[in-house]
């Protein structure tokens, strides 16, 4: 699914440039669960960055279901990535003036489905997240647990072949965050494909693969299963 071959990314300002990704190589397959660790500054966020599309490499390659992508316009990303791609942060990134109804459809109404379509596909995945009973409520209202259901729901009601997640547990609870990590490992077993950002050894072995990143380059691979 992912095919990445000597990407390079770099922040320049008058007085320094620095090396976020370095000449970075790797490959995520279809149906995988992929964890990317690393020490801060190491190139993780940059690195899922551009994978889901929100930036573009300085150098290399990235090929994405064999569509070279790495040097597309915002908006051949923006089209591709709303297709395809769904996102779950570590703070949640839910909208305070729409209820958790309305932010799970928001996807949904940004790639054109119909109201009737809408309703039953958000119905569902709420269900499927276990939140149903808090469809009116606002985020405000919601316990942080509850809100990344919510995050992960909105991430998935597309059915995008791939979920990027962003230190998915890292402002949970150890109870909340074992839940939030079962519920993406479920998604997995069902076909999805997820690549997670983490500095947790725990929330890693929920994987198949940790990638381990220094310096903007890999450093060890290590195989879970």
């Amino acid at each position: 699914m992912i095919k990445i071959t000597d990407l390079e990314k770099f922040y320049r300002t008058e007085e320094v440039e620095t090396i976020a990704l370095n000449k970075l190589s790797m490959e995520v397959r279809k149906g995988e669960f992929v964890a990317i660790m690393g020490p801060s500054g190491c190139g993780k966020s940059t690195l899922l960055n551009i994978l889901g599309m929100l930036d573009d490499p300085d150098a290399g390659s990235y090929v994405f279901n064999d569509i070279e992508v790495a040097h597309f316009n915002e908006r051949k990303r923006a089209d591709l990535r709303k297709h395809n791609i769904g996102f779950v942060f570590q703070s949640f990134n839910l909208i305070d003036e729409l209820t958790v109804f309305e932010n799970v459809e928001l996807p949904l109404i940004y790639t054109g489905v119909a109201a009737a379509d809408r309703v039953k596909r958000v119905e569902e995945v709420l269900d499927k997240m276990q939140i149903m009973q808090r469809r009116n409520h606002y985020p405000q209202q919601l316990s942080g647990g509850q809100q990344q259901r919510v995050a992960i729901a909105r991430a998935v009601v597309n059915n995008p072949k791939l979920i990027l997640a962003d230190e998915p547990t890292g402002n949970l609870d150890s109870s909340n965050g074992n839940d939030v990590m079962e519920l993406l490992t479920d998604l997995n077993e069902q076909g999805t494909t997820i690549v997670m950002v983490t500095h947790s050894e725990h929330d890693a072995r929920y994987s198949h693969r940790i990638i381990r990143l220094l310096d903007g380059h890999t450093v060890m691979e290590n195989i879970m299963i």
